[in-house]
């Protein structure tokens, strides 16, 4: 992949493009979860001559700018992404992402049906609504680091019930979380964690069942950020989705990345061919 700066709406971007404008190759804008970058999408993401992945890290993600924290939300994030396709690609593209990312490339594929010709939602973390449940952890550690030095709000995290009880139900989850404490700078990672777990895709059901294009859909148990039953909704509301359940990160995180692979391997693959024999 290659570092490629990309200047919008006064910030400075991380793009990672393997390719350039106007390459044959299928594009696919696949992006991070909350407080990842683009390392998270290289792990799982196929390598394959066919294809051209382009991530944007997000503001305040990655070597990007988080610019007015009070402007960081997913609407926001999407509508970046929505100008580095224009600009970068200029026609419809996969976008795919992982939590965080699901709900980005969700509300693109809404909003700008134009720039999406197919979509991935991997472990998602929100179906319609805003502030869901299963994002109150992320919110609580945005309030402790908002409140108090990173040490003394991991300190009153570990002490809280939800720490114990991610222990013992989901400890991958917890690890995550406690990455957290150490991501700098402290006040861009408290505001994400606050404004984007009470945010949502803004994308309603019936918009959902509008949406004619292939999506495939990943989820897996044991993940209470990421519940399973999220990609089996999303799978059963958008008419043409493909549910692929995969084996938890937490079981065996080589299994996971394997199993991620071959399922985006073989669902873009399917797209390629159909791309192919098409006639122009």
């Amino acid at each position: 992949m290659t570092f490629r700066p990309f200047h919008h709406a006064g910030l400075r971007f991380s793009l990672w493009d393997d390719g350039e404008p106007g390459d044959p190759r299928l594009p696919v804008v696949f992006q991070h979860g909350l407080c990842g970058a683009e390392p998270q999408v290289a792990e799982i993401f196929p390598a394959a001559p066919g294809l051209r992945r382009l991530t944007l890290e997000c503001r305040g993600h990655g070597a990007s700018e988080p610019g007015p924290l009070d402007a960081l939300s997913i609407a926001t994030f999407t509508d970046d992404l929505a100008a580095m396709i224009e600009r970068r690609v200029g026609g419809p593209v996969v976008v795919g992402g992982i939590s965080m990312g699901a709900a980005i490339a969700l509300r693109l594929a809404a909003t700008r049906p134009d720039l999406v010709r197919a979509l991935v939602l991997a472990r998602p973390a929100w179906v319609t609504d805003s502030a869901p449940a299963n994002m109150q952890p992320n919110a609580l550690v945005g309030r402790l680091l908002t409140g108090h030095p990173a040490e003394e709000a991991q300190r009153r995290f570990e002490a809280s019930d939800t720490a114990r009880h991610l222990a013992a139900a989901a400890p991958d989850n917890l690890a995550s979380l406690r990455g957290f404490f150490a991501r700098a700078p402290q006040p861009v990672t408290a505001a994400l964690l606050r404004q984007v777990s009470a945010d949502g895709p803004g994308v309603p059901a019936a918009a959902l069942a509008a949406l004619g294009l292939p999506t495939l859909v990943l989820g897996h148990g044991r993940d209470e950020v990421h519940p399973f039953g999220h990609a089996v909704a999303l799978a059963q509301l958008i008419p043409k989705a493909r549910l692929t359940e995969i084996t938890p990160k937490v079981a065996d995180r080589s299994l996971y990345t394997r199993e991620f692979r071959a399922a985006l391997a073989g669902f873009l693959d399917r797209l390629a061919a159909t791309a192919t024999s098409t006639p122009s």
